[in-house]
């Protein structure tokens, strides 16, 4: 089937550029100027992908999406400049499948329309990874393993949501997510208690065994098994778990007879396998047997556009300060962006909800998320001492630090943080432009 794209693009040079591009990928394109002229065409004919600017002559993209979203099945692809980018994330958030930013690489944006073409993602697995084009490329690597049902190795650090990443392998796929999805840590047993746990046991098959019991192989009959952290297993029961996955068989302990079982089996570890092969702590052959084909999930450090994207989601989902939802000051998002998270994101989610509880008030400021953010600024320099230099940096630090959390406190409103600091509006500002403090003046308070 011949794919259709709706190309609204107001200015002439990049409209043909794109128009030209993707007529010689093969696509039918519709190259519409205005708000009005898209708005018709969406009504009359049928896309694959639609591809607005957000700027328009008569309008924007975002009003286009909101009014015709609703009833078009075909994916919105938004191309903005970067200064909107937030505009843009919003609208993911809101249903939209994707963004490029000017100036952008025609490859990446046909790779991009190639993803989002009918028969493909739309962007609702990526989504749920994220908005960064790592965790875009994630979404689609994810889809194409779920179509093929094959066994898989997901590697990353921890707390990147390598389980997430099992289970929409597991919805994905064929079959759909009513089948079971049995989730063990290879971790978290002794070699004796990781057998059963696996393979299962017979009443009286040791001390304690007073009855059957089916193994997370069984359990997971007919859907997906996902072992996490498989690195941590001992030689013994790879050579064990090798067997049943080579030949789809258990045996359980203390039973003579193997038991068939069909199960897609999904791994995961934080560690290096590939090293732990060459040190001999893994076996080659299981490596090579769980890792027909690999996911790899990058650490949030190197996808920054994820962090602010999650710590907003994580943020709805926390109770509101009485009756408002809570949100995020200037500073702590910038506070977000400038940390590492080691911890990537669980750290993140518990940085957020720890925030949520302890908070006192509806914008969450930099402290409330970092206890030890307020201090940092005014705690000195530890060992290497503070010189005449030094000292000036470090008093500038702290007041600046104190009359930022201050206006994040009172919503930027200039009066009322300056009645609650003790000086006047005309010092504030004197004080915001000599620290470099962004505001908006208003006559307000």
């Amino acid at each position: 089937m011949t794919q259709r794209i709706c190309l609204v693009e107001d200015d002439p040079i990049m409209g043909e550029s794109l128009h030209d591009r993707f007529t010689l990928e093969g696509y039918q394109v519709r190259w519409c100027g205005s708000l009005a002229e898209a708005s018709a065409a969406l009504r009359t004919d049928e896309f694959s992908v639609v591809i607005s600017d957000i700027r328009l002559p008569d309008g924007d993209g975002e009003t286009l999406f909101r009014k015709t979203a609703p009833s078009l099945e075909a994916p919105f692809m938004f191309i903005t400049a970067y200064a909107s980018v937030e505009r843009a994330v919003r609208l993911l958030k809101e249903g939209a499948a994707d963004y490029v930013v000017k100036p952008f690489d025609l490859d990446e944006l046909v790779e991009k329309v190639r993803t989002l073409a009918p028969g493909r993602p739309t962007g609702g697995a990526s989504m749920t990874l994220g908005i960064s084009p790592a965790m875009k490329r994630v979404g689609a690597r994810v889809a194409k393993i779920a179509a093929a049902s094959v066994d898989a190795l997901v590697v990353g650090e921890s707390g990147v949501g390598k389980e997430h990443v099992a289970r929409l392998l597991h919805e994905s796929a064929p079959g759909g997510p009513g089948r079971p999805f049995i989730a063990v840590n290879c971790g978290a047993f002794t070699e004796t208690l990781l057998e059963a746990e696996l393979f299962g046991h017979e009443r009286g098959a040791f001390t304690g065994a007073t009855h059957a019991r089916r193994g997370v192989f069984e359990r997971a009959q007919g859907g997906t098994l996902f072992l996490d952290e498989i690195g941590d297993m001992s030689p013994a029961m790879q050579v064990k778990l090798l067997r049943a996955i080579q030949e789809r068989e258990i045996v359980r302990v203390g039973a003579e007879k193997p038991t068939s079982v069909e199960v897609t089996v999904l791994s995961a570890t934080h560690r290096d396998l590939q090293e732990m092969v060459r040190d001999g702590e893994f076996r080659e052959d299981l490596y090579y047997r769980i890792n027909t084909v690999q996911v790899r999930i990058p650490p949030l450090r190197e996808r920054p556009e994820d962090i602010l994207f999650f710590a907003d989601r994580f943020l709805e989902e926390c109770p509101g300060h009485g009756a408002s939802p809570r949100r995020l000051a200037p500073a702590a998002r910038s506070a977000l962006l400038a940390y590492a998270w080691p911890g990537n994101l669980r750290e993140l989610r518990h940085t957020v909800e720890r925030a949520c509880i302890l908070a006192d008030r509806e914008v969450i400021g930099p402290t409330d998320l970092f206890e030890e953010a307020g201090s940092d600024a005014c705690a000195g320099s530890g060992s290497r001492g503070l010189g005449p230099a030094d000292l000036t940096e470090h008093l500038r630090a702290c007041e600046r630090d104190h009359i930022v959390r201050a206006l994040d406190e009172n919503d930027g409103r200039i009066g009322v943080t300056a009645a609650q600091l003790g000086i006047s509006r005309k010092a504030l500002w004197d004080k915001m432009r000599r620290l470099e403090i962004p505001g908006k003046q208003s006559s307000g308070s």
